[in-house]
């Protein structure tokens, strides 16, 4: 996931990730302030930091950090479901006085082990087949906890669904035995009405 947004220097803002459980996850990011004489986005944001945090599908905080105007965030998801990224700059200033805007460059990678690929042309050939072999091993390993998770979701997605459709059957059979009620009870209302009125 690469994107980026507009943010209030005092404003949070939040994403929200759906992840497997027992998976890494790294975020790189980098802040630009706006500068109003340029009307343009400033390379950086001096002087201003971050604060990352990550909350669980339970309301657990998983992660809680204060980092610079750009940095790297990591934290192990260990329930899967949705999870909430937020960010929100350091400012101290009061809300009047801040009102510029900051641009977040965001890169969030699930699941991924990144190969350094300096450090395996320094090693030699059998070296480098075992980190790649490795890699690849983790890689297997990921893409098994996304279908598990994937099956899941799909397992509780079906058992509603069976829920909703059984809803709606007894739902149904209600509206039928109510109508034949009142249809009956109309009937015979009608029935005594003539014979009271002597019209049968």
């Amino acid at each position: 996931l690469a994107l980026y947004f507009h943010i209030g220097e005092r404003e949070e803002k939040c994403i929200i990730e759906d992840i497997p459980s027992d998976t890494l996850v790294v975020g790189n990011y980098k802040v630009q302030l706006w500068d109003v004489h340029k009307h343009d986005f400033l390379e950086s944001a001096p002087g201003l930091g971050m604060f990352v945090t990550v909350t669980s599908p339970t309301g657990e905080v998983l992660l809680s950090k204060l980092y610079g105007p750009q940095g790297t965030f990591s934290f192990t998801s260990y329930l899967s479901g949705e999870h909430i990224i937020c960010f929100q700059s350091n400012s101290t200033r009061f809300a009047v006085i801040a009102a510029s805007k900051l641009r977040i460059h965001l890169d969030i990678r699930v699941g991924e082990h990144f190969l350094d690929e300096s450090a395996i042309q320094a090693k030699d050939k059998v070296d480098e087949v075992n980190v790649r072999l490795e890699h690849l091993i983790e890689q297997i390993h990921h893409v098994t906890r996304e279908q598990d998770y994937e099956r899941e979701r799909e397992e509780k997605f079906r058992k509603t669904s069976e829920e909703t459709n059984s809803n709606i059957l007894w739902w149904a059979i209600v509206q039928t035995l109510i109508l034949i009620s009142v249809g009956i009870w109309q009937i015979k209302s009608l029935r005594d009405f003539f014979i009271s009125k002597k019209l049968v």
